[in-house]
Parts: C-alpha cells; structure tokens; sequence
C-alpha cells in the first residue's frame, strides 16, 4: 500500500525525468547528451539520472552568465530590489522546505529530521543576505582640499561555484545567497552523488523572479565540469567547499586568469576534554559532533584529546551515547544516523577500522558495517590512541573518532595543533580563564567553549592551514563578492 510519502512531491519531482542544466534561464540537456545515475544511499538503488554537463556546458554558462551580469535588468536592480528577490527565494524555500528535504534525504541518506533543520537554515540564509543587499557601502576618505576621495563595492562579477555532497543545499545557499546579495551572478557545480535538490532549488529560483543568467546550474563530475568552471577564464571567482586534496588542485587551475578563489577544506577537529570538565554533557556533544550527518562533515569531532585521569572514564561514557545512537532508514521518525553517501564512501571509512587496530588504538565500540541494504557503518570509538597513528592524521569524513590521552595542558595544545588542518576545535572545562587561554592558542577557526557543532550566520566560517582560504558568513562573506574601487576627483 502506497504511503503519503511515496506520493509527495518529492516522489513527483525525482519521477519526474532525467534533470537538465539551468543556462540563461531555460532547462537544456547536457550538449554531449549525456547523463549520469543518482543513487539512493540507503538501499543503493537508483533514483534518476542528471545531465552530465562537461567543459561544453560550462562555456554555455559562463556567457549566459557574464550577459546577466551586464544586463541591467540585473546590474541596474537597485540594492531594495535585490533585497525584495532574496526575500522571495527565501519564502520559496520555506514553502516547499518538505519536498526539499526529502529530496535532499533521498540523495544523500540523511536522517529526514536533520534534513528539514538543515533546510531551514537555507531559508535563514537567504533571508540574513537580503539584509546585506541594502548594507553594502563605500567610505568616504579624508582628503586634502580640492579632491574628493571615496570608494565604491562592486560585485565580483561571475561566480562559480562548487559545492559537495554532505549538505548540498546549505552549502549552495552560503555562496548563492551573498553572491547575489552583492550582486553577481552564479554557476553553481553540485557534488555528483547529490544533484537533485540543487535542481529543485533552482527551479523555485526562477519561479521567485530571479533574472535568465543569474543563477545556472550545471551538473556533472568534478574532473570535468568541476574542472572547467576552476579553469575558465571568463569566471571572475570560484568558491569551493570539499576535500583539502580537490581543493588544492582547484586553486592551481584558478591561476590561470588569478581569478578570485574562496576554500572551505577538510579538518581533523580537536576536542580537549580536561579534568574538570562536566564529563556527561562533554560526552553528549561530542558524540554529536562525530555521528551528524554519519561523521560526514568538515568540523567532525574526529580527535578527543582527554586528560589522562579521565581518560578511560569518558570513553566509557562517550560509548554509551554511541550505542543509543539510532541508526536506519532516513525516513523513520526515530533514525539519527543514516548511511555514507556513496560505495565509495563506504569503502573508504571502513577501511579505516582495521588501520586503527593495526596501529595499536583501542576499539571501544562499533568497527563494523551494518548487515543490510544501503552503506551503514556503526558509530565507531577508538581509545588509547596517538596523534601519529593514521586515523588522527587523515581525514576519515565518516562516524569515527579516537581519544588520545594527555597529561597537561601544553601537552594538549602541542597534540592539538599539530595537524596540517585547522578548521574547527572545542575546550572543555569547567575552568574560565583555562577555557579562553586555550581558545586562543588554538589553531583553528571556529573554537567552541563547553559546546559543539553551533553556527551562526552572522560569524564567519573558515579554516586555519589546509582547512581553507577565506571566510564564509556573516560580514566577511561581503568582502569575498565585492571589490573596492578608489575615485579621486579633482573639486577645482
């Protein structure tokens, strides 16, 4: 017997057909003709098909876009206006925020109860940029007599951008939302494995009035489309979120025209647990912090540095918030965690259960695959671990951490910052002055005191080292679609 979900409009869209690229405004098929599979991770099946837009495609878009970004039915809107559209798209969202969850549920197997917070929050985004749309301004500059002299923001210009497949569409609306609030024009890339709710975005795009070219959407593989938008001399900035390792060949082949590029990378984020830490809420939320969205993640709490006289009590207190942890079907109520995204994916993570033990860490819990259809893997703690092991080096991107003992606080900042990453970090302590010493002597982005996984739109994100380059959010996201242009003029 058929449910209410089976026939919502979620079903109604992926059923809908093999999905095309968005260029200047109309819905075409790849210029190759070909298209590529879509994969429901939690049972491995097919879902649809995408058009798998290639070097061809992008050169499509990049002139559709940079006509939209001269037109002045775009270049001429007034900042109110901009304001007016983003509002739209925002209530759009908010109006079709099931269907988009469950499309997004479907395409990378997260729990439906955190694809609809997530959704919301793309809504919240559209809506912070609309702000910003009337907020962008120059400066008038002291000058001597006879010269005026003041600056001007102006938009970037055409923006690509490459966005992954852990949380699609918040991602895509942190680079959609300030591009157009500033006002660029965009050719977004999404992940190969999660194509479908960037295309339903950018149909409820055009719907809100969005102007042919503004917004394009190319779908295809990273080596190909992802590739040519990095490459393209006629795209005037690239921003990317994804893998330390993709994001380093993205910024060689920006280089070709030093086009403007923005970097969200990998991380291997440290959480020091000390002494006199509040040892059950330290375990609730870095369970948390591991497992969200199946350990797929950025600022995954991947490294648990705990003091030596604790050590062995948190991991016996961070299992059992492990061992709760839900994991099944997206689409049941009561599913916290779902599958990995891909086979490969899966292959990749549990790969790393046997280099853990091999190493000399301690499985604490989990270590296995789940007998059943779909890329399931347990929540997974190993203890007794060192910072030179492989685990705590590379980043696993799945539902894995590893607890490392320390003996003092230099001891634990020493372990923390040495890695190549730094992007996100916490400090447990009960102990205020500690807490705000470590945070500051920290390497890392974003440091979370006796919390994890918070964000605000209004604070920048972003990484130290090989977590990135620039900052995503809040005011400084302005700075990264925006140049400075200086006028003299002469008053006499």
């Amino acid at each position: 017997m058929a449910t209410t979900l089976e026939r919502s409009p979620a079903d109604a869209f992926i059923a809908s057909g093999a999905k095309k690229l968005l260029i200047g405004g109309q819905w075409v098929p790849a210029q190759s003709g070909k298209t590529f599979e879509t994969i429901n991770p939690a049972n491995g099946e097919v879902i649809g098909h995408a058009a798998a837009g290639d070097a061809a495609d992008v050169d499509a878009a990049v002139a559709a876009a940079r006509k939209a970004f001269e037109n002045p039915a775009w270049s001429g809107m007034n900042p109110h206006g901009r304001s007016r559209l983003l509002l739209k798209i925002a209530a759009a969202i908010e109006a079709n925020a099931e269907e988009l969850a469950q499309i997004e549920s479907r395409d990378n197997g997260s729990p439906l109860s955190i694809a609809r917070m997530m959704i919301a929050g793309v809504g919240e985004t559209f809506v912070y940029y609309a702000g910003w749309a009337t907020k962008i301004y120059g400066e008038t500059n002291p000058s001597p007599g006879g010269i005026l002299n003041y600056t001007l923001r102006e938009p970037v210009g055409v923006c690509g951008q490459i966005v992954p497949w852990n949380g699609p569409l918040s991602s895509a609306a942190w680079k959609i939302a300030p591009a157009l609030a500033c006002g660029n024009t965009v050719i977004l890339k999404p992940a190969e494995q999660t194509p479908l709710s960037s295309i339903r975005l950018g149909e409820l795009m055009i719907e809100a009035g969005v102007p042919a070219g503004v917004i394009n959407i190319v779908t295809g593989f990273g080596e190909t489309a992802g590739a040519a938008i990095a490459a393209h001399s006629g795209i005037d900035k690239v921003g990317f979120t994804g893998s330390t390792e993709v994001g380093k060949k993205i910024l060689i082949a920006s280089a070709g025209n030093l086009k403007r590029v923005t970097l969200e990378l990998g991380g291997k984020s440290p959480n020091i647990v000390f002494p006199d830490a509040d040892l059950d809420a330290a375990a609730v939320s870095t369970a948390q912090g591991f497992w969200f969205l199946s350990g797929q993640i950025c600022v995954a709490a991947s490294r648990i540095l705990v003091h030596r006289s604790v050590h062995d009590a948190f991991a016996a207190k961070l299992a059992d918030q492990a061992k709760v942890i839900n994991v099944g079907d997206p689409e049941t109520a009561t599913t916290m965690m779902g599958p990995l995204v891909s086979r490969e994916q899966f292959d990749r993570v549990t790969s790393y259960f046997g280099v853990a033990q091999a190493d000399g860490a301690r499985l604490v819990t989990g270590g296995k695959a789940l007998d059943r259809p779909g890329y399931y893997v347990e929540p997974t703690i190993f203890a007794d671990a060192r910072n030179d092991m492989r685990i705590a080096r590379e980043e696993i991107f799945g539902p894995v951490t590893l607890l490392i003992p320390f003996d003092d606080e230099e001891e634990a900042l020493a372990i923390a910052n040495d890695t190549s990453f730094g992007l996100a970090a916490a400090v447990w302590t009960k102990d205020l002055g500690r807490a705000h010493r470590v945070a500051r002597a920290l390497k890392a982005g974003t440091v979370w005191i006796n919390t994890y996984l918070y964000t605000d739109l209004i604070s920048p994100f972003g990484g130290y080292k090989q977590s990135g380059i620039g900052r995503e959010l809040g005011r400084s996201s302005i700075d990264a679609y925006t140049e400075i242009k200086s006028v003299y003029a002469k008053l006499d």
